[in-house]
């Protein structure tokens, strides 16, 4: 019987074999190493590489001895561990840092209206159509308005040498570095309401819309926002959706699990497809989002925002926020505020019918 059989069990004994074989390479090695680098400190520069391979090995050996002699009760070191299912991260965990900013948009200005437009690098057309109809920032007589089209990264559609010339010519985008896909159209529009906070705080009213929407703005200016008294403080509006359950059904676009979100019920929230907010309101749902865990459906989101904030919503006076396409006529559309599932020729088309029916309805 061995020494170290007959205090140990095999296992603690094979291991404490390896240690002391690993232990007697590593003094080894060490002694070497030291000796040469006192003859390769003389050596030029040129063998200076060598010296750096030098001190890579010594890392990884320092690094493998960790890994051999691991945690108590011989538990992997962190590094080896198999990654499990993370939790979803919150926003504020996510990169903030702009790729592409507009930091100077509101520069000696204080707009009427933000126009924060959610859209992808792909949608060349449709940004196009925008800026050329109800997205003009000259739309609106009178009205001080500021354009901004809101994107993720990393998606195929169009390179980044593109989109920044895109951005340099028309100074309206936006871009941070999350991927931009559905699930994060929480982060996009948290990036839309940071920007307003930190840039643009003193606007007076911001609406947050997508690029497949119509936005009739004369209306939106004229009849809804410009009659309010000023200031304007806690007001949010849209199409307001109440009584709403989380969906489990896996086959639908508005799934959410119980691990994401365990609760049978939604606080009251507007439609994603458009919604309009008071200027303050931006910073607040920024503040509010680094308390409340992260869910990928933005406007439900807001919604929690708007909750612990104490925000309540305002009903608009009646159907001006339309989740779904209505069929256009210039008498319909003069009346309302959003239409759903537009096409990039038809922002164009309805909104030159608009300005040439505006007084026959």
């Amino acid at each position: 019987m061995s020494y170290c059989s007959g205090f140990f069990s095999p296992m603690e004994c094979t291991k404490r074999s390896l240690l002391l074989v690993f232990i007697s390479f590593t003094a080894i090695y060490l002694i070497s190493y030291f000796y040469t680098s006192r003859h390769l400190a003389a050596l030029p520069k040129r063998d200076d590489l060598h010296r750096e391979s030098e001190k890579s090995l010594l890392g990884k050996i320092v690094t493998n001895f960790k890994q051999i002699s691991g945690g108590k009760k011989g538990e992997l070191p962190p590094e080896n561990e198999k990654s499990g299912n993370k939790a979803t991260p919150t926003p504020t965990q996510s990169s903030s840092a702009f790729i592409i900013n507009e930091e100077e948009k509101c520069k000696d200005r204080t707009p009427f209206l933000v126009l924060l437009i959610s859209t992808t690098a792909a949608e060349v057309q449709r940004r196009r159509a925008i800026r050329e109809s109800w997205g003009s920032e000259a739309a609106v007589p009178g009205a001080d308005v500021v354009r901004l089209f809101m994107l993720g990264s990393g998606t195929e559609g169009a390179s980044g040498d593109v989109l920044l010339r895109e951005s340099q010519q028309h100074h309206d985008i936006i871009q941070q570095g999350f991927l931009d896909t559905y699930n994060n159209l929480t982060l996009k529009t948290l990036m839309g309401m940071s920007w307003v906070a930190s840039y643009c705080s003193g606007t007076r009213f911001a609406m947050k819309t997508d690029s497949g929407v119509f936005v009739n703005t004369m209306y939106l200016i004229e009849k809804l926002l410009r009659p309010l008294p000023p200031p304007t403080q806690n007001y949010f509006t849209g199409h307001l959706m109440t009584g709403h359950s989380p969906i489990r059904n896996k086959a639908s676009k508005w799934y959410i699990s119980e691990e994401e979100f365990p609760d049978n019920s939604y606080h009251p929230f507007c439609s994603g497809t458009g919604y309009v907010f008071s200027g303050d309101l931006a910073a607040k749902i920024v503040d509010a989002s680094k308390m409340i865990k992260f869910i990928h459906l933005e406007d439900v989101y807001v919604g929690f925002c708007l909750n612990a904030k104490g925000v309540e919503i305002v009903p608009p006076p009646y159907a001006l926020f339309n989740i779904h396409k209505v069929p256009f006529s210039p008498c319909a559309y003069n009346k309302l505020i959003t239409s759903h599932h537009i096409e990039p020729h038809e922002h164009m088309l309805y909104w030159e019918a608009l300005q040439e029916n505006k007084h026959t309805c």
